[in-house]
């Protein structure tokens, strides 16, 4: 059975790449969010992102960020670092800006925002295609990698 899955990830600039990770299937992530939900979510007070975060972060084994050009800046990616680590979840990171968006266009690689221990994946491949294969065939190993590092915290 595929382990549960929060993904952390700046919705305005990689909602299309964070759908294609979504889209692997071999961990249950969290479902998507469309642009209507999060507008009317994030328009709320802080209190109430905060309480709609914890509650989808509830039932997940890790926290997945993924890691786009500015993802390192988002208040709320932090936000959901912090407290999926206070209520013992699993935390890792993977790189996405070698996959396309919805114009087919790759973006500059955003800054580390996870600790030294927290394990991150980062494909070796250029092409959008192969780093989707990359990323597919790597993910189940990294977030049993997240787990087991979590386990010994």
């Amino acid at each position: 059975m595929p382990r549960k899955v929060f993904y952390s990830f700046h919705f305005d600039n990689d909602n299309w790449r964070a759908g294609q990770i979504r889209n692997i299937g071999s961990v249950e992530g969290d479902k998507p969010v469309n642009g209507n939900k999060w507008e009317e979510v994030k328009s709320k007070s802080d209190s109430i992102i905060q309480a709609w975060i914890d509650e989808n972060l509830k039932d997940k084994s890790c926290l997945v960020v993924l890691i786009g050009e500015k993802t390192s800046e988002r208040k709320w990616v932090n936000y959901e670092i912090k407290k999926a680590w206070e209520l013992g979840k699993a935390v890792c990171g993977i790189y996405i800006h070698k996959l396309e968006d919805s114009n087919g266009k790759q973006s500059t690689k955003g800054k580390r925002l996870l600790a030294s221990h927290i394990p991150v994946f980062e494909s070796e491949y250029s092409s959008s295609s192969y780093v989707y294969d990359d990323i597919k065939n790597n993910i189940t190993n990294l977030v049993e990698k997240a787990i087991t590092i979590r386990n010994q915290y």
